[in-house]
């Protein structure tokens, strides 16, 4: 569950920020995006990622699977979300200061990052395949 919900937040708040780029800095909507995204990021996605690490780590160990090759691939990958997680933080915290650190079209790209990560990370514990 909270790798769910961690995951939601990856794909959403690229989407707001995409639309929070052609709002007017300091407009109406600008305040409205930056109170979902503060929210989304501080009370549902970075408490996920946390939740899912502590989770992800505590079942690898109870089945002993810390040995085994596709949990060492899986856990780049959880790597790479959690720099994307990083990097969308950090983005987050320059809206709200009414900074635009990239442009729309780079959030549009960047947010199918998340997703092959995701389908990378899916096929490894499904298949595992080495």
């Amino acid at each position: 569950m909270a790798f769910a919900a961690w995951m939601a937040a990856m794909w959403y708040l690229p989407r707001l920020l995409i639309y929070h780029c052609d709002a007017v800095v300091g407009g109406e909507a600008s305040a409205t995006f930056k109170v979902m995204e503060r929210r989304l990021l501080k009370a549902i996605g970075t408490p996920a990622m946390v939740a899912t690490f502590i989770f992800g780590l505590w079942l690898a160990t109870l089945q002993s699977q810390w040995d085994q090759g596709w949990l060492h691939a899986k856990l780049a990958l959880v790597l790479g979300i959690s720099g994307c997680h990083g990097l969308i933080a950090r983005d987050v915290r320059r809206f709200a200061a009414d900074e635009r650190p990239r442009s729309a079209r780079w959030y549009r790209v960047f947010n199918e990052v998340p997703t092959l990560l995701f389908v990378g990370i899916v096929v490894l514990v499904v298949f595992r395949p080495f």
